[in-house]
């Protein structure tokens, strides 16, 4: 039996990696082909190139749930066209053994996922975004027309690139009065944290009054803002490529300062269910294996799973943005295609066996 189970395991586990190699491969040259639209200033060829590169992590576990649907059901799918699952169902393995031997491949996809997503991505994204921004120019002198946008209280903040190491490269306040006026705009060309406030350099702050407009230069300056590294961190990266602690972090953050960050709690949970989310997706791909997809051609199969597929990733990107404008919580957006395809799958293999 043990023989059979690592067959199976072989098979499925082959089978993942290849559609992940195939998929990753055609990401990456669209990805590339994609980012040379962005070249400009220092930002050409080889730098788009090492963007890619380094945004590799993020685009692995973007595609893990796929490649763990897939890989199953192509796996399992060779095993039923070459007859090798009645064999081995005639052995005496029952359904349930196999379904546990092609989900231990699974185990170490959501395992992967989990630790490339909490650890390594979020952290090449950001060195990536960072380099992104500041070689093509965002990190010079003035406001520029990307970059980060901020709230803290009456104050807006505008950061034209995040290096890295926390400093801040061309750093806009606008600070309102409790009736909406703006009281000041300062501008510096960089901005680091020191201990429990920021030192802005080379800044200009202009006064805006009802009488006169005045303009005041210094070197060095200090800014006692909420905003720390750990908040920055996560402010330059997009919530779906955030880490859980991250998004939980900064989600609470926005909560306290009476911000919406329904956006960041849907992220989160998208990410927090993952794993519910792909072993879900490998049962469906074992129960169409079992049921209606048991005695049809490989092709058909890929159509199916790219099919079902997609209808799952809409029905998140349709539901989610649904609880950002309705206000329902997040969570439901993010657990009703993993429930309705849970449904699905049970039942599947409830007439399977």
């Amino acid at each position: 039996m043990r023989k059979l189970d690592n067959y199976i395991i072989k098979t499925v586990g082959g089978a993942t990696l290849l559609v992940m190699l195939v998929v990753l491969s055609l990401d990456f040259i669209f990805g590339f082909i994609g980012e040379l639209d962005d070249t400009a200033n220092d930002y050409q060829a080889l730098d788009a190139l090492l963007y890619v590169v380094m945004t590799m992590p993020r685009r692995i576990y973007d595609y893990l749930p796929l490649g763990a649907f897939m890989g199953c059901l192509i796996g399992l799918g060779t095993l039923a066209s070459s007859s090798e699952l009645v064999v081995i169902r005639a052995a005496g393995v029952s359904i349930r053994r196999i379904v546990w031997s092609a989900m231990k491949p699974t185990i170490v996809v959501v395992l992967l996922g989990l630790f490339l997503g909490e650890y390594v991505a979020p952290h090449f994204e950001r060195i990536a975004e960072s380099s992104k921004n500041i070689a093509q120019g965002a990190g010079g002198g003035g406001a520029s027309v990307k970059g980060v946008w901020h709230r803290e209280k009456n104050t807006f903040i505008h950061m034209n690139a995040v290096q890295p190491d926390g400093v801040i490269r061309g750093l806009s306040l606008f600070e309102f009065d409790d009736n909406r006026w703006l009281d000041s705009a300062t501008f510096a060309d960089r901005a680091t944290y020191s201990g429990d406030h920021w030192l802005l350099e080379n800044s200009v702050t202009t006064h805006i009054s009802k009488d006169k407009i005045t303009r005041d230069q210094a070197e060095s300056r200090r800014w006692e803002g909420e905003l720390s590294p750990d908040v920055l961190s996560v402010l330059i990266v997009k919530p779906d490529n955030l880490s859980i602690s991250g998004l939980y972090t900064y989600a609470r953050y926005l909560d306290e300062q009476n911000l919406d960050s329904s956006s960041y709690w849907l992220s989160f949970w998208k990410k927090t269910l993952s794993p519910v989310a792909i072993s879900v997706l490998v049962l469906v791909a074992i129960s169409f294996v079992f049921g209606p997809l048991r005695s049809v051609t490989m092709g058909f199969r890929v159509f199916t799973g790219i099919i079902v597929g997609l209808v799952f990733k809409y029905m998140q990107d349709l539901l989610g943005p649904l609880s950002v404008v309705f206000g329902f919580n997040p969570i439901l957006a993010v657990a009703a295609p993993i429930l309705l395809s849970a449904i699905v799958g049970a039942v599947l293999m409830r007439r399977a066996g």
